[in-house]
């Protein structure tokens, strides 16, 4: 249904712009929040040249009060919000027995802590109007581990969990909870890893390739729609078969 509000955590970055885009495209009115100011001021310029009317709000959404007020200021843009992707994240890899507890931290405050924190102000909304999507983007690792990347998977892992609970106890509400799990997808990140490095990793794909933003952004597209009702609390594994269950 065009005119309800998302909000996309994370929204300056490749996959999270490729979610607001494809959210966009779909008459969705969506925002997103920012750390950097001029960073994110470039970014929605550059989304107006292409078309895109995206408003912005400031918030670091590891910190419980600014996620409130971020969620507080979007509403105040757009109206209520309808529609909430966690995509927000960040990684401090490292093998655990040398791991910080910063490291540590950071990572559990921004990719799990951030899901209560800008959750909880939407969830009462949402229960009220009878209507909700809430979206966690999690990643193949939060499956199957990775070396070098124990914060990054418990906090993955976490999001997981987060959504099966939060789906049982709003399912009659008319809000459906769900994860997406991502596996290797071509953003800058993973294309400023070196060439031959990225070509093992595509290698070890079923698919032989890595994925694409927009791949991801239409899996969440999918969920979002009034048809998707009666899925609530799974997790769509987009991986090209690296990581395959059931």
């Amino acid at each position: 249904m065009s005119g309800r509000v998302a909000l996309v955590t994370g929204g300056t970055g490749g996959i999270g712009t490729a979610i607001v885009r494809r959210l966009a495209d779909n008459g969705y009115r969506v925002a997103t929040n920012y750390r950097n100011a001029e960073k994110a001021q470039a970014w929605q310029a550059q989304m107006r040249e292409a078309g895109y009317d995206v408003a912005i709000a400031s918030g670091d959404v590891s910190d419980h009060e600014e996620a409130e007020k971020m969620v507080r200021e979007v509403e105040s843009q757009l109206g209520p919000i309808d529609i909430l992707v966690n995509n927000a994240g960040i990684t401090r890899d490292g093998t655990f027995h040398k791991m910080h507890a910063l490291q540590w931290q950071d990572v559990i405050n921004t990719n799990l802590n951030s899901v209560y924190n800008v959750t909880r102000p939407v969830i009462e909304g949402m229960r009220e109007r009878k209507w909700g999507r809430i979206i966690q983007i999690s990643s193949i690792n939060g499956l199957k581990g990775q070396y070098g990347q124990a914060n990054y998977a418990a906090a993955k892992a976490g999001m997981h969990g987060f959504t099966i609970s939060l789906a049982r106890e709003n399912a009659k509400l008319g809000i459906t909870v769900n994860t997406v799990s991502p596996g290797y997808v071509a953003t800058d990140m993973v294309m400023a890893v070196p060439e031959e490095v990225r070509a093992k990793i595509a290698a070890d794909i079923p698919t032989g390739r890595l994925g694409r933003p927009e791949e991801i952004a239409y899996a969440v597209n999918f969920l979002v729609a009034d048809e998707a009702a009666w899925i609530t609390g799974s997790n769509l594994d987009i991986n090209g078969g690296h990581h395959m269950g059931w």
